[in-house]
């Protein structure tokens, strides 16, 4: 039996003038992910940058095409409901073996 490690990247672009600016930006966005799909979500790269930040998201299941969907569904949320672009961004799914633990 495998468990999948769904992991997505982002580098977002922020018309920010200040890190207080951009923080009111993002941090919402990221609390409104959360409560709405079951993920991590972190602030990763760029917390003392005005212009950018990198932000990851995780997601952890049995069923790779769940793990699969429910981060691309999280990362299309994050594009359009920010006031910052996604500029670039990187999806991984790795699976892990659990029969040890069986």
């Amino acid at each position: 039996m495998k468990a999948y490690l769904g992991l997505y990247t982002a580098r977002l672009e922020t018309p920010a003038r200040s890190l207080k600016e951009k923080r009111a930006l993002v941090k919402p966005v990221l609390e409104r992910l959360r409560a709405r799909f079951p993920v991590s979500a972190a602030r990763l790269y760029g917390l003392d940058a005005w212009g950018y930040e990198v932000v990851g998201l995780s997601v952890l299941g049995n069923d790779p095409a769940w793990v699969e969907a429910t981060l691309r569904e999280a990362a299309r949320f994050l594009a359009q409901n920010g006031a910052f672009q996604v500029t670039l961004e990187e999806y991984r799914l790795e699976a892990f073996e659990l029969d040890r633990l069986l």
